[in-house]
């Protein structure tokens, strides 16, 4: 079975950053898309990034500017280049593969990843 292993999160400081790393284990037949998403608790998943071949990306109005979506192919790793991070970016964050690109995210979530956390404290 196909599994996507996130990495990379961790406490900061605001104004820091961090590179979050998901590797995919194997080909998610079907998948056309990826995305980044994030939790708190109590609240719902949200979409962070999104990416739909190697140029098409799109970002929550919170993140645009700050974070960077991107993948490398030959190691089947997507990325999430965080920088000036803020307390409210605090999350449990979430990588995804989709099987649907609606122009502006990636839906109909084929296989999640387990999360990382990343805590920015003020």
């Amino acid at each position: 079975q196909v599994q996507l292993a996130e990495s990379g999160g961790g406490s900061v400081q605001s104004g820091g950053s961090l590179r979050l790393s998901c590797v995919a284990s194997g080909h998610i037949y079907g998948s056309v898309c990826m995305a980044w998403f994030r939790q708190v608790t109590g609240e719902e998943r949200e979409g962070v990034a999104h990416i739909m071949g190697s140029d098409a990306s799109t970002y929550a109005d919170s993140v645009k500017g700050r974070f960077f979506i991107s993948k490398d192919n030959a190691k089947n790793t997507l990325y999430l280049q965080m920088n000036s991070l803020k307390p409210e970016d605090t999350a449990m964050y979430y990588c995804a593969a989709g099987r649907l690109w609606s122009g502006r995210a990636c839906e109909n979530i084929a296989v999640w990843g387990q999360g990382t956390l990343v805590t920015v404290s003020s």
